[in-house]
């Protein structure tokens, strides 16, 4: 195995997800050893696989509460009386039972009430977490889509990856590019480009015969994106622009830019 069948075959990507076997694994270790290139280009390929899967971390949805009931409301014994019974006083008795019984039920009714409105309540907040739940698997998918389609772009044999080094004006940027001319797709991580302030973006540009085209803003927020694809472009180009990009490259304010193969 050689550095050029390593690279072209996507085997340094295997290795990176352990899909080879022992034999495979041992001779690119080898390589790396001898080769500082390409253990710096699997050092970096090794840290991008990493940015997908710690990108945009999901915090958990709020904590659903742990009992749907309260305790059981509960009222203190009372030891009954008890109570001779006569022909005078039957009538009395009757009625005093009638009466107590009557109270009973009303506030069994009334108890019955309070419980009825307690579980009305603890069920809204079931469903106000289920949604809260349900937005976030919602969030989850979609983000999980994006890395997915990242993660295939960068491991794909067919994509060349550019390194976009800093200028004068800007001498510890750095960018990593992912250009596939075949799918027509570019992939950058910006995770070394020096943070602006609120009132400047980063934007990208493709260099086609001397004209400047967008490739769109460079996220804030995240570390690895996917630009727009320029047919033909002979360079690519970052420059710092007004908050929200420009209609037109800022050239006195290019930071990095590289020359395509």
């Amino acid at each position: 195995m050689d550095k050029k069948t390593l690279l072209e075959n996507g085997l340094l990507e295997q290795y990176v997800l352990g899909e080879l076997n022992t034999e495979q694994c041992e001779q690119i270790e080898q390589l790396l050893a001898s080769d500082v290139e390409l253990k710096a280009h699997f050092d970096q390929l090794e840290a991008d696989f990493e940015n997908l899967g710690l990108e945009n971390a999901i915090p958990p949805p709020a904590l659903v509460k742990s009992k749907l009931l309260k305790d059981l409301k509960t009222t203190p014994n009372e030891t009954p009386k008890v109570v001779t019974l006569n022909k005078n006083n039957n009538t009395k008795v009757y009625l005093g039972i009638a009466a107590s019984v009557a109270a009973l039920l009303m506030i069994g009714s009334f108890w019955m009430y309070s419980q009825l409105n307690d579980v009305k309540e603890q069920l809204q907040i079931v469903e106000m977490n289920n949604t809260e739940l349900n937005s976030t698997i919602e969030v989850l998918n979609v983000k999980l889509k994006e890395n997915n389609a990242s993660f295939n772009a960068i491991i794909n044999p067919d994509t060349e990856q550019y390194i976009l080094k800093g200028n004068a004006l800007s001498p510890e940027a750095k960018v990593v590019s992912y250009v596939n001319h075949k799918s027509k797709s570019v992939i950058i991580n910006t995770e070394r480009l020096p943070e602006l302030d609120a009132d400047h973006d980063y934007q990208m540009w493709a260099d086609v015969e001397g004209e400047m085209i967008n490739m769109g803003v460079i996220s804030k927020d995240k570390t690895i994106m996917t630009m727009a694809y320029i047919d033909d472009a002979e360079s690519l180009n970052i420059t710092i622009e007004p908050l929200g990009g420009n209609d037109h490259p800022t050239v006195e304010r290019l930071v990095t830019n590289v020359y395509l193969r």
